[in-house]
């Protein structure tokens, strides 16, 4: 069961392996174009779990109850020999504890940031999980700390991205040359995020291209309809013409870039792998935003996963309020010249792909073979 397209490649890669090391598995859930094309039978498309915040789910709330209830009464009648929730914690966690109330396996790939925020959330999750797997070396330090079986399996994604990464490749797929500064601007992969990120972004590059004319902004974007979105808001900076916006190639714009600008989320992990300093930005709806500080929920100084693992603020972040065009600008603008920080950040990074390279989806597989016996 992934919730979008980075727990759909997590889900391939655990399917891959476990099709190679038990001939003969079937798959059925939820997923998207990588799972099903490792054979998994599709219940319901995967953007119906694609809602991030608490007001967003809340909006969502009847249509997802309805979809769980009726995966609960599916694998209750024919159960599954175990179920694997990858991501997607507010959906999966409460369908796998009703499932292994009723004795079913259940495995969950990707921990919630339950040590970030709202942390009471670990005594459910015990309840739901026969084990935990971890893509980061200090979740799994959490929950060992609090009795919870755990796996830390590594990233993918670092077993896929080279250690030293082609940069020169990279330009000359997106069509740049080797003299070319280029930034790299990433407002979202979702049309909440996009709105969200977008007009800042859009106004962080005017202010950038008015300093920097030589400057080439590139603008990868996860679908032609968000590409037109954010075009607008590049149109209304009057800035448009001066941006390359791609459809997809989100590693190869940023593996081509001095600097990357952008949403917080799986892009900063790929930015990381691909050695590129980066300034982050993080908004959520405002209600939301309102709810987390009036209940004090938010347990961390950082919200950027390469300063999570570094565990010191090692690029720039911003969030909320701060995600302004001209401190998004001066952030930016302080990577481009500052080249001693640029390269140390580059070596930081090497340091933290080393230790994310634990070759996932094997030991993912391992995790899940132990569980089910």
């Amino acid at each position: 069961m992934a919730g979008e397209l980075s727990g759909d490649l997590l889900g391939a890669g655990l399917m891959r392996e476990l099709a190679h090391r038990h001939p003969g598995i079937r798959f059925e859930g939820i997923g998207g174009p990588a799972m099903r094309g490792e054979g998994l039978e599709g219940l319901y498309p995967l953007e119906i779990l694609s809602v991030m915040g608490l007001v967003e789910v809340i909006r969502h709330l009847p249509r997802l109850v309805g979809v769980r209830r009726a995966l609960l009464r599916r694998w209750r009648a024919d159960p599954p020999d175990v179920f694997i929730g990858i991501d997607a914690p507010d959906f999966n966690l409460g369908l796998e504890r009703r499932l292994r109330e009723h004795g079913v396996h259940t495995v969950h790939y990707v921990s919630p940031t339950v040590w970030a925020w709202r942390q009471g959330r670990v005594r459910g999750i015990a309840r739901s999980v026969d084990r935990m797997l971890t893509l980061l070396p200090f979740e799994a330090a959490f929950y060992e700390a609090r009795g919870v079986p755990v796996s830390f399996v590594g990233h993918p994604a670092a077993d896929r991205f080279d250690l030293v990464p082609d940069v020169g490749g990279y330009r000359e797929t997106v069509g740049m040359s080797g003299n070319d500064r280029i930034l790299t601007v990433l407002p979202g992969s979702r049309a909440g995020e996009v709105a969200r990120l977008g007009p800042a972004f859009a106004g962080a590059v005017a202010v950038l291209l008015a300093r920097h004319p030589g400057l080439r902004v590139l603008a990868p974007m996860a679908t032609p309809a968000l590409a037109e979105y954010f075009r607008g808001m590049l149109a209304e900076r009057g800035v448009e013409t001066a941006v390359t916006l791609l459809e997809g190639c989100s590693a190869e714009a940023m593996g081509a870039a001095d600097v990357v600008l952008t949403a917080s989320g799986t892009a900063t992990l790929e930015a990381m792998l691909l050695k590129r300093p980066m300034v982050v930005a993080y908004a959520v709806a405002p209600a939301t935003a309102w709810l987390v500080r009036r209940l004090g929920l938010l347990h961390t100084p950082y919200f950027a996963l390469p300063n999570l693992l570094a565990g010191e603020g090692l690029v720039p972040e911003l969030i909320q309020e701060a995600v302004t065009p001209d401190a998004l600008a001066a952030a930016v603008e302080e990577l481009l010249e500052d080249q001693d920080r640029a390269a140390t950040i580059r070596a930081r990074f090497t340091a933290l792909h080393e230790a994310l390279r634990q070759d996932a989806d094997r030991r993912a597989a391992e995790a899940v073979e132990a569980v089910v016996g």
